[in-house]
């Protein structure tokens, strides 16, 4: 009965190690875009300022960055692109007190350049 365990503990780690494998070969294959909507988070020349009313966001990178913000309450703002050196505007967290969780970056539907 220890091999069949012993053998079990071997067998799960092997499992997931190939779902891990297989994961991370499709993520490497897949299109930038797809990569980018997943929201990683944008370089950190990107800050925010959070107020009731707004939440502008800055960029003061050298590269363009097409951001969102990201609330409490897991909504997400429209995706933005922010042009080096120029800032935009999002809701701030309002009357429901939905404060910004963070920034992440995104593939926009339509370009919409902020700063050009």
């Amino acid at each position: 009965m220890t091999n069949l365990s012993f053998k079990s503990r071997i067998s799960r780690p092997a499992a997931l190690a190939t779902a891990t494998a297989v994961g991370l070969l499709a993520a490497l294959t897949a299109a930038p875009s797809t990569a980018a909507a997943a929201g990683s988070a944008p370089p950190e020349c990107v800050r925010y300022y959070s107020s009731w009313r707004y939440t502008t966001v800055v960029n003061s990178c050298d590269v363009t960055v097409a951001v969102t913000v990201e609330y409490a309450d897991g909504e997400a703002a429209p995706c933005r692109v922010v042009e080096p050196g120029a800032s935009a505007t999002f809701a701030g967290y309002g009357p429901q007190l939905n404060h910004v969780a963070g920034l992440g970056t995104c593939e926009p539907d339509s370009v919409t350049t902020i700063g050009a």
